[in-house]
């Protein structure tokens, strides 16, 4: 770690933040990072000079504990404590990343169009101006290439950066698995897979097309690639990998096998800044059932803890039948058995289940949950758990209808031996 004093700016290059994630009330940094510090904000870089967190200092910031944080899809999320007890109620997270699209529009929050938060965006953007005309100056040679690398990576440059990345991905990552919160949803996306098996008429963030696995080749060409693309900052992202896209556990246990070998090589997880390793996935109600042992053994004995979303969405014919999910109740009943039995049994998986929250369902639908998870003794308390998918009709999210889910979200939560949250929908 070096610092520097320039006039004003306090530069301090490769900081080291913690080294795992955690559930804490106050701000936290992760990974390894490079800061600018002015009288009024307090700018963040990854290890290739990509603007990472951006933070207001003073009475103009919204809140001390707040702050903005840049993804590698070039997304801005302002991550807002709020009442810290609700909001670990909703998420099991103390703090709400709000997000610059509408998929959470059960919060109601949008603090981008804020005065303190375009201030800040102008900020970054004064900041870099000023930097190019430092860079004539005689600097220390790794002082200069840290600022010339922050000058070069303009707004228009992480466009084209985001953009890099879907096109090695094949697309952008429309939704992450709620569990990926876990690490902040920094983690790695290597597609072996694309399309959803079912496509259910409720989803807002499925592709539409149908179920097909990658080739090898075109893995370990995302992989290759992938590795380029993070460059020096692989080493903050290589411990998390999510396998996309919407039903990874259906390719079955060769092409996974061959991903997570191929993965764990290239990307060279024993050089990870971060401490431990996760591998998430999304699957089925069809693709629990269908698995057998032999792929979670192996998925157990990885270098990984393995995290499982599976989307079941209701143990209601009738609600199934609206949401269009083709699907039987008794299959999903059976799914939910199994996921039980799988976080029971291997110590290193942990399955989820999604189910949809709404109001305008079937009365049964929340019933058909209740009675799903009653009477049951087989839990596994620190392991697995379900998230709530809110819908919102358009034209019905008003602050009364929010509030009114919410409520129903706490009703099912309070009946729910299991722990229960809120299915925050983030892309990458």
């Amino acid at each position: 770690m070096e610092s520097y004093q320039l006039k004003d700016l306090s530069i301090t290059l490769e900081k080291h933040g913690s080294r795992e994630f955690s559930k804490v009330s106050y701000p936290i940094r992760y990974g390894c990072f490079s800061e600018i510090k002015t009288a009024d904000d307090v700018f963040e870089f990854n290890l290739n000079g990509e603007i990472k967190h951006l933070q207001g200092l003073g009475h103009h910031w919204p809140h001390p504990t707040e702050w903005l944080k840049r993804t590698a899809g070039n997304d801005w999320i302002y991550y807002s404590a709020g009442d810290y007890k609700g909001v670990f109620e909703l998420f099991g997270e103390y703090y709400f990343p709000c997000l610059p699209y509408p998929s959470n529009s059960i919060m109601g929050e949008n603090p981008f169009d804020d005065a303190p938060i375009q201030s800040g965006f102008r900020s970054w953007k004064s900041l870099q101006k000023r930097i190019k005309g430092l860079l004539s100056q005689g600097l220390p040679p790794r002082l200069k290439r840290f600022l010339a690398s922050v000058a070069q990576n303009d707004e228009h440059i992480l466009i084209a950066r985001a953009r890099a990345l879907h096109q090695i991905i094949g697309g952008q990552v429309t939704v992450l698995p709620p569990d990926s919160i876990q690490v902040d949803y920094e983690l790695v996306p290597v597609m072996v897979a694309d399309g959803c098996l079912y496509n259910g008429g409720f989803c807002e963030v499925k592709s539409g097309r149908r179920f097909a696995p990658r080739s090898k080749q075109n893995i370990t060409e995302q992989i290759k690639d992938l590795k380029t693309f993070f460059g020096r900052d692989l080493r903050n992202y290589n411990n998390s990998v999510f396998l996309g896209e919407h039903d990874a556990l259906r390719v079955g246990r060769e092409l996974l096998e061959f991903t997570t070998e191929r993965v764990y090589e290239t990307f060279e997880f024993e050089r990870s800044y971060m401490k431990g390793a996760s591998l998430f996935l999304f699957g089925s109600a069809h693709s629990l059932l269908h698995s057998e042992d032999a792929l979670f053994d192996f998925l157990n004995h990885l270098p990984y803890t393995t995290y499982i979303n599976v989307g079941l969405e209701s143990a209601d014919p009738a609600t199934l039948a609206i949401l269009k999910k083709p699907v039987p109740a008794e299959m999903v009943r059976e799914a939910f058995a199994k996921m039980i039995d799988i976080n029971r049994r291997y110590e290193k998986i942990e399955i989820t289940a999604n189910f949809v929250l709404s109001d305008d369902l079937p009365p049964n639908h929340f019933a058909s949950l209740s009675e799903l998870v009653s009477n049951r003794s087989d839990f596994i308390p620190i392991k697995g758990g379900i998230y709530l998918s809110p819908i919102m009709r358009s034209g019905n999210q008003t602050a009364a209808n929010r509030r009114q889910l919410l409520k129903t979200f706490h009703q099912v939560k309070a009946q729910n031996p299991l722990p229960t949250f809120l299915y925050l929908i983030q892309r990458l």
